[in-house]
Order: C-alpha cells, then sequence, then structure tokens
C-alpha cells in the first residue's frame, strides 16, 4: 500500500526523498488509485494529499488527469471513487483557498451530481 512511502506521515519521520521528488511515488499511486479496498484508495488520497502540501501544481495536475480519464472510462465506480480521492486530496490546498483546487474540488463534486441525474 501506499502508506510505507508518504512523504508525510503523521505518526512516522517523514521521508525526504519522497518528499523533496514525489514522482518517486507517482507510479505506486497510479497502481493503487482504482484499488478496490476503500483503506487503499485513503492511503492514496492521503499521499496525494500530502504531496499537494509540498508540490500543489503537481497533485492538482494528477487530479486533473485521474478526473478526465474516470470520465473517458465510462466506469461510475471507478469514477465515483476517483472523485472522492481527489476531493480528499484536495482538502488542504482548498481550505488555504487556492483556486485551482477549489475549481477540482467542485468539478469532482458537480460530476457525481451529474452522473446520478
Amino acid at each position: 500500500m501506499s502508506e510505507g512511502t508518504r512523504p508525510r506521515l503523521p505518526w512516522a519521520r517523514r521521508l525526504a526523498d519522497f518528499q523533496a521528488d514525489p514522482n518517486l511515488a507517482l507510479p505506486l499511486l497510479e497502481l493503487l488509485k482504482d484499488d478496490g479496498e476503500p483503506y487503499v484508495r485513503r492511503s492514496v488520497a492521503n499521499h496525494l494529499g500530502d504531496i499537494a502540501k509540498d508540490h500543489p501544481g503537481l497533485a492538482l495536475d494528477v487530479c486533473e488527469r485521474w478526473l478526465r480519464e474516470a470520465k473517458r472510462s465510462g466506469d461510475a465506480t471507478a469514477a465515483a471513487n476517483r472523485r472522492w480521492i481527489v476531493r480528499r486530496a484536495l482538502r488542504h490546498p482548498a481550505k488555504k483557498g487556492n483556486a485551482r483546487a477549489i475549481a477540482i474540488v467542485r468539478l469532482a463534486a458537480a460530476s457525481g451530481r451529474l452522473d446520478r441525474s
């Protein structure tokens, strides 16, 4: 799971290499983002949220791409799971007033409402 590579675990020492270069962990997050277990997806979201604190542009790019890919996939469950990951991952930058993060979170929330109508 991605917990072991999170750069900012609240209960462990920071992983300086992963904090400095989040590209080290992104391939793992890509593999786990659509995992069937909610706790794995939560870990991915939390990990991406950690990345967003140090590299917001990269995290925002990843979230936008994941939303686009999910929309194109046609898999409603995977799309809903990705929207949840994105909303959770971008909590911190959105609370800090990052306009792009707020827009992405709103898009993720709105996409879910549109899927149900």
